[in-house]
C-alpha cells in the first residue's frame, strides 16, 4: 500500500485545465484520482523529464508535476505543443 498521497493544483494548471475539451478534463479527474489512490497506476506512465515528473492523460495530453515527498504539485496540463513549451521554459 502506496502512503498517503497529498495533490495540490496550482494556478497554472487550473488555468489550463479550464482550456481542455470536456471529454480530456473527464480522463484528466480519472487520472489524478488514479494519482492519489496509486501512483504506479500503469495508465497514468509516469516518468521523470528533467527536474519534473509527467504522467498521461491519454495518448495526446500530459500532466507536468512535480514532487516533495509524497506531495504531488500539479503544474500544467495539455497537449504535446503545450507540453513542449513547458518543456522549452524549465
Amino acid at each position: 500500500m502506496v502512503g498517503q498521497v497529498e495533490i495540490v493544483f496550482t494556478e497554472e494548471l487550473k488555468q489550463s485545465y479550464k482550456k481542455l475539451p470536456k471529454t480530456i478534463q473527464r480522463k484528466f479527474k480519472k487520472q489524478v484520482k488514479f494519482l492519489e489512490s496509486d501512483p504506479k497506476h500503469p495508465s497514468l506512465k509516469i516518468h521523470r523529464l528533467n527536474d519534473e515528473w509527467e504522467f498521461y492523460v491519454d495518448i495526446h495530453y500530459r500532466c507536468f508535476f512535480h514532487r516533495e515527498g509524497n506531495k504531488y504539485i500539479l503544474l500544467t496540463v495539455g497537449g504535446h505543443r503545450i507540453v513542449d513549451r513547458y518543456k522549452q521554459q524549465r
